[in-house]
């Protein structure tokens, strides 16, 4: 059945809405919001990773202009949408898991000013030692940000 609505969409019929673009009946729970991120974001790795990867050999040049923009505008729908839901849950610890996945999205697509400015936004040291682990660039990052765990000396 998928793949006949993959030749419909294909031969002028509705295209299947992406995760992102589906209708959210709020509220919802944490745990569901934090699905959902998961969700959008698994969903659009591949155009994520095509913009990381975008030039075509030595010389640079784009592969196919109409398909990278099409990639783009995928990713950064789905990024915007997965920090839009981000921001809407209340228990840090899932927040900070979820944030950490669209960390994860902005990388894959080489969006490395968006990545540090979320990962900044992790509190819980041990989902920022998670993505360190698994994105050792963002290492310097991590070295310029203050340790917000640590009490203040005033």
């Amino acid at each position: 059945m998928s793949a006949r609505v993959n030749v419909m969409w294909r031969f002028g019929g509705k295209r299947p809405a992406e995760a992102w673009e589906k209708e959210i009946v709020w509220p919802i729970g944490d745990i569901e919001a934090a699905d959902l991120i998961r969700t959008i974001c698994r969903s659009a790795i591949d155009s994520a990773e095509r913009v990381g990867s975008h030039a075509d050999g030595a010389d640079g040049k784009w592969r196919d202009k109409r398909a990278e923009e099409r990639h783009w505008t995928r990713y950064q729908a789905a990024a915007r949408r997965a920090m839009e839901i981000a921001m809407k849950i209340s228990d840090d610890l899932m927040r900070d898991a979820a944030v950490g996945e669209i960390v994860d999205l902005c990388l894959k697509a080489d969006d490395m000013k968006t990545a540090k400015i979320l990962f900044r936004a992790i509190q819980a040291s041990s989902i920022r030692e998670i993505v360190l682990t698994d994105h050792p660039a963002l290492q310097q990052q991590a070295d310029c940000s203050p340790d917000l765990s640590a009490p203040s000396r005033t």
